[in-house]
């Protein structure tokens, strides 16, 4: 299988590390033989449709900050020209986040299937805003559309709800979907300091970003519920479409409050076929829903299985490349068959 990689940031290059790690293995369990035939960040691209050396790739990236600087194979080839006119299986998506507009993201992905090519992303911006057209573009093409890892990073949800719990009926999805909140909330709940303070120092150990808005505000958790909305209820719903409340407004002396009365205080993202709502919510600290520092946590409401809870690391360069490369494995098997 041919891949092109689209976007070459942390996520691109766990994707590479990854396949690099695991490609004896992907050959030996399921015959799945991975090439990467091209590789594109802002720079432009490396192309080798025998495949690239992947170790010189991050090696080039790390050095130069420019994959379009790779020996021999490096061009200033824009993006959708690459799309167009490699000849690969799959595209991977993993370009920066955009969720006002989706873009370029979307405009990679639509590219993709137009020229016949299946899409995996990581990208929640353009499956918040344009869930509904990426999904028909796919399948009229009759193309496989993969986005695991676009909510929740390394754990399963989106998969787990549409494969692993495919008899149920899901009534509910809750849980918190963003680690920047947790870690936040944690720490001002263990440490009793205010918001500011442990924001900064979050910002510090590269825990938050420069920029923290998303996080902060809900709008991450948004996104993600959206898609889950739109994936797992069948609905048809935006970021627009969310109750949402940040964290900004709570203290070290509400979270005290809390625990006096057996709670804690966690940004939980509730979707049903109705509800579509992010909030700081009471949490009994015995509850599965109770996870501390950069942890995800969802729990799964259903009729024949009762409460389901996956934990995991909802971020991360590898963590989010092994949902990347659970989605290419089942691209692979659906071709296959």
């Amino acid at each position: 299988m041919k891949i092109i990689l689209v976007g070459f940031g942390i996520i691109g290059k766990g994707v590479l590390k990854a396949i690099n790690l695991k490609s004896e293995h992907l050959k030996k369990k399921y015959g799945l033989d991975l090439k990467v035939a091209a590789i594109c960040d802002r720079s432009g691209a490396a192309i080798d449709e025998e495949g690239l050396d992947l170790e010189l790739a991050l090696k080039v990236k790390e050095e130069t900050r420019k994959i379009s600087n790779y020996p021999e194979k490096g061009c200033k080839m824009d993006i959708l020209e690459v799309i167009e006119s490699v000849n690969a299986d799959v595209v991977v998506e993993v370009s920066p986040t955009n969720i006002e507009t989706g873009e370029p993201a979307k405009s990679y992905m639509l590219k993709a299937f137009e020229t016949k090519k299946h899409v995996v992303s990581a990208n929640k911006g353009p499956l918040a805003v344009s869930f509904k057209e990426l999904v028909n573009a796919a399948e009229k093409n009759k193309l496989c559309f993969r986005y695991e890892a676009s909510v929740g990073g390394a754990m399963p949800i989106i998969n787990l709800a549409k494969e692993t719990l495919a008899g149920n009926d899901v009534k509910l999805i809750k849980g918190i979907l963003n680690g920047t909140t947790n870690y936040i909330l944690t720490k001002m709940e263990k440490e009793q300091l205010d918001f500011d303070t442990v924001l900064k120092e979050a910002q510090e150990l590269g825990i938050a970003e420069t920029n923290p808005h998303q996080d902060i505000s809900g709008l991450d958790t948004a996104a993600k519920i959206v898609i889950l909305a739109n994936s797992i209820f069948g609905r048809d719903v935006t970021i627009k479409d969310v109750n949402l409340e940040g964290i900004t407004r709570i203290t070290p002396e509400a979270l005290v409050m809390a625990n006096k009365s057996g709670h804690t205080i966690k940004l939980i993202g509730e979707v049903t076929d109705k509800k579509l709502e992010v909030c700081p919510k009471l949490v009994p600290v015995d509850s599965p829903l109770n996870v501390m520092g950069c942890l995800n946590v969802a729990m799964f409401d259903t009729d024949l299985a009762n409460d389901i809870v996956v934990v995991g690391t909802g971020a991360g360069d590898i963590e989010t490349a092994s949902a990347i490369l659970s989605d290419l494995i089942n691209i692979h098997q659906t071709i296959k068959n």
